[in-house]
């Protein structure tokens, strides 16, 4: 069993999916302990609630295994549950109407940043929605990116990991991690500059 293990470690999210797709128990136990940590990263940034992380990563999981079939391998499967994961946390603060943290954001470049702003949503009644709605703007968007910008992207913001951790994993300089995050920023702006100004 153990030699079976290893094996899987070896596979891509590509082939674990298929395999999970087929039924396969150890593909759907591979791909939870490579994602979980940076799932349980995503719940606690929206819901702020760590009593209920653990539930709502099962609940996460669960609906991203159901659903594994619909999993279109041109998009990173990574990307593909993070937005599971976004909207699941969406959906549970609205439920409980959780005060959930800000949108703003600010964008880092050495000792220069930039905020971008995003409207607040606060006072109108179909946020979660419009929120929906942004979030697949901005994953399609994700997806669309060169690998080497998307992967830096997917790592900064929503695995949260540091300049220094992505340069170590990706084996690159700092200043290359640097600028690749940069340009990437710089790429998505101005693909959803105007996709997002109604949002």
């Amino acid at each position: 069993m153990k030699e079976i293990k290893k094996e899987y470690k070896k596979l891509t999210d590509t082939e674990l999916v298929k395999l999970a797709v087929k039924g396969d128990e150890l593909a759907y136990v591979e791909l939870m302990n490579r994602y979980k940590k940076k799932v349980e990263t995503i719940v606690n940034r929206i819901v702020r609630n760590k009593s209920e992380t653990d539930d709502l990563v099962q609940e996460i999981f669960t609906k991203a295994f159901t659903s594994i079939s619909s999993f279109k391998s041109e998009f990173s499967f990574s990307t593909w549950l993070y937005k599971i994961a976004t909207n699941h946390c969406i959906d549970f603060v609205r439920k409980r109407k959780i005060s959930t943290y800000s949108l703003d954001e600010e964008y880092e470049l050495e000792d220069d940043s930039i905020q971008r702003e995003i409207p607040d949503w606060s006072n109108v009644p179909d946020r979660e929605l419009f929120q929906k709605q942004k979030n697949e703007i901005i994953y399609e968007a994700i997806n669309s990116l060169p690998e080497h910008y998307r992967k830096v992207i997917i790592m900064r913001h929503f695995e949260d990991k540091s300049y220094e951790e992505i340069a170590k994993e990706l084996k690159l300089p700092l200043g290359t991690v640097k600028v690749h995050i940069f340009r990437a920023r710089e790429l998505l702006y101005k693909k959803l500059k105007d996709k997002l100004k109604h949002y």
